[in-house]
């Protein structure tokens, strides 16, 4: 049996854009590591392995979004957060 391949990072920004999942950052993360694959033989290997530590970075950077979101993240249900946080990109959004 062999995998099936990966689709490219258009194919999943219409995916993501179609479930309206583009205001997810994991999935922002998703598209980007999928759009730095692409790149990948065409930049020199100095430039990805910068690009991937990165992109590494920010993903570690959102360290507690992540905590007590299993159920939305992994099952899709929403569950409104107990404490009331800025939406991601606004004036007060750290």
């Amino acid at each position: 049996m062999t995998a099936s391949p990966l689709p490219s990072s258009e194919e999943l920004a219409r995916y993501l854009e179609a479930r309206g999942e583009l205001g997810k950052p994991w999935m922002w993360h998703l598209l980007r590591l999928a759009k730095l694959k692409e790149a990948k033989d065409s930049i020199p290997p100095e430039e990805f392995v910068h690009r991937l530590q990165e992109a590494h970075a920010d993903l570690m950077r959102l360290g507690e979004f992540w905590k007590g979101r299993e159920a939305e993240v992994f099952g899709g249900r929403y569950q409104p957060p107990l404490t009331i946080e800025p939406l991601p990109g606004s004036a007060d959004d750290r």
